[in-house]
C-alpha cells in the first residue's frame, strides 16, 4: 500500500454499548490491514481490554498494494473526553445557582420575618419602639453575616447574598420617597416614624451590609469585624447608654461613657465570636494571640470615631463602619 489512504467507505462498527462508562481518557491501538480492508481497535482500559472493536469496509477499485511495505500497521492513540468535564462543570454550576438562589430567598424571608416579629411586639406594647429598632439593627446585620456559609463556594455566591440588602435598599427608597406606605417597616427602623428617615441611617446600614459581602465575603476577617462593630457594638451602645448613660463624654454630650464602653466591649466580643465561627468552618485561619490584640484595636478605633460629634456631617452608620473597615484592612492586611 503506497501513500496515505485518506478515505473511508461505509463503515460497519461492531461494538458493545459504551454508555455509562466513567472514562476520563482511554489508550487504544489501531490496527489497519490493507489486505483485508479492516480496522480494529484494542483498548488498554480494564473494562474494554477484553473486547476488540472492528470496522470493516469494502476496498475501493483503485487500491494497489506494494509488496515492500507491511499490510498491517499498528499505532497508539490517546483519546480524552473533555465533554465529560464540561458536563460535570455545567451540572456543578447549575447546582450552585440553585443553592444560592434558595439561600438568597431564605435569608430574605428571614429578614422579613425578623422585622415583622418586632413590629408585632411593638404593636402589642410588649417592647418599646426604640428598643425594637435597635434589636432589629443588631440582629439583622449579624444574622446576615452568619448566613453566608449557606451559600455555595462559587465565585458568584457573594452576588446572590448581596441581593438581600439590595432588595432592602430598594424597599427603603420606595417607602422613604412615600411611593408606597409600609407603617410596620417605618415603625421598626425609624426613630420618629418619619418615612424620610429611611433614606438616611437605615439606607446606609443596608448599603454597608452589601459592601461587606461584595468586597470581603467569607475569606477575609475585615467584613465580619466591620459588621460586628456596626451592628453589635453600635446597637448595644445605644441600648445600654440610654438606660445607664448619665455621665456624658466631655466633647460630645449626646454620648455617654457607659455607652462607649459598651460599644467597645460588645464590638470586641462579637467580632471574636464571628471570627471563631468562620474559623471553625474553615474559612479563616488565624493566630489568635495576634488576632485578639488587633480586634481590640479595631473596636477601639470604631468606638472613638463613634463618639466624635460629627453626626451632623456624616451618619454614624457610615463613619463607624468605614473606620472599623479601614482599621481592620490595615491591621489584617486583606
Amino acid at each position: 500500500m503506497e501513500g496515505k489512504i485518506t478515505w473511508f467507505n461505509k463503515i460497519y462498527i461492531k461494538s458493545r454499548e459504551l454508555s455509562g462508562l466513567a472514562l476520563d481518557s482511554l489508550f487504544c491501538f489501531i490496527s489497519f490491514s490493507a489486505a483485508r480492508m479492516s480496522l480494529s481497535l484494542s483498548f488498554t482500559h480494564p473494562i474494554l481490554s477484553r473486547h476488540v472493536y472492528s470496522a470493516v469496509f469494502p476496498p475501493p477499485r483503485f487500491l494497489f498494494l506494494s509488496p515492500h511495505i507491511p499490510t498491517t500497521s499498528r499505532f497508539p492513540i490517546l483519546y480524552r473526553a473533555p465533554q465529560r468535564a464540561t458536563a460535570l462543570s455545567a451540572t456543578a454550576a447549575t447546582a450552585s445557582i440553585f443553592r444560592d438562589t434558595a439561600a438568597s430567598a431564605s435569608v430574605f424571608a428571614g429578614a422579613y420575618a425578623l422585622v415583622f416579629t418586632f413590629d408585632i411586639l411593638t404593636q402589642k406594647e410588649l417592647i418599646q419602639q426604640n428598643l425594637s429598632r435597635k434589636l432589629v439593627h443588631i440582629l439583622s446585620g449579624l444574622l446576615f453575616a452568619i448566613s453566608w456559609p449557606i451559600f455555595s463556594n462559587a465565585d458568584e455566591a457573594r452576588y446572590f447574598a448581596s441581593l438581600v440588602p439590595l432588595i432592602n435598599c430598594l424597599r427603603l427608597v420606595i417607602h422613604g420617597l412615600s411611593l408606597s406606605d409600609d407603617q410596620s417597616l417605618i415603625k421598626s427602623v425609624t426613630r420618629e416614624g418619619n418615612p424620610k428617615e429611611l433614606l438616611r441611617g437605615p439606607l446606609y446600614y443596608v448599603a454597608m451590609l452589601m459592601l461587606c459581602a461584595l468586597a470581603f465575603w467569607r475569606e477575609s476577617p475585615v467584613g465580619v469585624i466591620c459588621l460586628a462593630n456596626m451592628c453589635g457594638g453600635d446597637g448595644f451602645a445605644d441600648i445600654i447608654g440610654r438606660k445607664y448613660g448619665s455621665s456624658k463624654i466631655p466633647y460630645n454630650q449626646s454620648k455617654s461613657w457607659v455607652g462607649s464602653i459598651s460599644m467597645f466591649v460588645s464590638g470586641f466580643i462579637i467580632s471574636i465570636g464571628m471570627l471563631y465561627y468562620y474559623s471553625a468552618l474553615g474559612y479563616l485561619q488565624l493566630d489568635w494571640g495576634y488576632t485578639m490584640h488587633r480586634v481590640a484595636l479595631i473596636s477601639l478605633v470604631a468606638t472613638v470615631v463613634e463618639s466624635l460629634p460629627i453626626t451632623m456631617l456624616i451618619d454614624d452608620n457610615i463613619s463607624g463602619p468605614l473606620a472599623s473597615m479601614l482599621a481592620a484592612y490595615l491591621t489584617f492586611g486583606q
